[in-house]
């Protein structure tokens, strides 16, 4: 009896990771969704949720009720509970950065944008974002149990070093994650059991397709291709599986250096005509004949010209076929191959694909044959902060991986 006690146990503890993930991910939102997903007893996951509950991860509504028309005994919902931990998401680009704080199930907590030209000291930029995210941890009096930080560059494993910020003055192979830690333990960052949290650093576009597989568009895809443009370059990231496809050393998906146009601009990278250039909020305003303005980003000027304009401007018109046929090009390529089941669509191109959703997609079919015979979908992204999300989720993983270890 003690032995089978022990096993049950040893079972539901083994359960409880995979467990919060379907909550996390909306993919459980009952117990008896939870049991059939597990593969466990209704015993077994009542007895998970009931941990995770007691952990102040998920709340189990206290009286189900019987959906509409439904038979049989009524099951208790289960959700993140709203007052829970949360942890601390950051985020480094060309115009700025900005801290959140982001709750299980993707939910922003609270933020804090800040707009400043991005010094070459990495250090100071990382320090003053997550003195952004202290802060805010002291005014909502949150638990923290991790810390991600987002920056537009390629990390190399198991350095943590960005290797090429071509669009900040950084130096090439600055220490990010090592300076995020040393900034998290300067601020006082603290999660359970009074030690520094720890912090992880990531591409940003790579982040921000982990979010929307988990959050977004990308929702049940096993092979998710995001490609983005934000405030400079294009990246882009593929999820397998539910795992960030990074390569040997975290620097797979380079997409923004596939050539589009031989004899286009040159590249930061050596090369000419790469997307990285040719198809970004700069490299639309310039199509467009629009020099870019002091307020605002780039990609936010981009935006709001097509969403004002597109209708009205023949030059707008002819910008967004020019870039969303350099940007086909480049998709049909990857779609080649990787052969993924899902496309997803950041920042600019998100707008590219909404203004002409019917040219991208025969550019697509024209030049790949799986674009032509498999029909591959080409979603917009719907995280409005997918890479602050990313981020978020990145420092949720260990507390999804082991919940009892991390919290005890």
């Amino acid at each position: 009896m003690t032995q089978t006690r022990t096993t049950r146990l040893e079972r539901g503890r083994s359960a409880l990771g995979p467990a919060l993930e379907l909550v996390h991910t909306g993919r459980a939102p009952t117990r008896a969704v939870l049991t059939a997903e597990l593969g466990v007893t209704r015993a077994t996951a009542g007895a998970v949720a009931a941990e995770l509950e007691a952990l102040g991860l998920i709340t189990v509504d206290a009286r189900p009720a019987a959906a509409a028309g439904s038979q049989g005994r009524p099951s208790h919902r289960l959700s993140v509970a709203p007052d829970g931990p949360v942890v601390l998401a950051a985020q480094i680009h060309a115009d700025g950065f900005r801290a959140a704080l982001v709750g299980l199930g993707g939910r922003m907590v609270a933020t804090a944008p800040g707009c400043m030209t991005v010094p070459a000291d990495p250090a100071h930029i990382i320090g003053t974002v997550v003195d952004a995210g202290a802060r805010l941890l002291r005014e909502t009096g949150r638990q923290c149990l991790g810390a991600g930080l987002a920056v537009p560059s390629a990390v190399a494993e198991p350095e943590g070093t960005a290797l090429n910020p071509l669009h900040l003055s950084w130096p090439a192979g600055a220490p990010v994650r090592a300076l995020f830690a040393e900034a998290l333990a300067g601020a006082g960052v603290l999660g359970p059991r009074g030690a520094v949290v720890t912090g992880v650093a990531g591409n940003d576009v790579n982040l921000a397709a982990l979010a929307e597989h988990r959050h977004g568009a990308g929702r049940g895809a096993r092979h998710l291709l995001c490609v983005a443009t934000g405030h400079r370059g294009v990246g882009g990231a593929l999820v397998l599986d539910g795992r960030l496809h990074s390569g040997s050393s975290g620097l797979a998906m380079e997409v923004g250096h596939l050539t589009v146009n031989p004899a286009g601009l040159p590249c930061h990278c050596g090369s000419r005509g790469c997307l990285d250039v040719e198809a970004d909020p700069q490299a639309f305003l310039t199509a467009a004949g629009r020099a870019p303005g002091p307020a605002g980003s780039l990609l936010h000027q981009a935006t709001e010209l097509i969403r004002t304009a597109l209708d009205d401007d023949p030059a707008v018109r002819s910008a967004v076929e020019l870039l969303v046929d350099r940007l086909g090009l480049g998709l049909a390529g990857l779609v080649n191959i990787l052969n993924p089941d899902r496309v997803v669509l950041g920042g600019l191109h998100r707008e590219l694909l909404a203004a002409d959703p019917d040219r991208l997609r025969a550019v697509v079919a024209d030049r790949s044959l799986w674009g032509r015979s498999g029909s591959v979908p080409i979603l917009p992204g719907t995280l409005d902060h997918g890479s602050l999300i990313g981020a978020a989720e990145a420092a949720w993983q260990p507390v999804l991986d082991d919940p009892l270890g991390v919290l005890g």
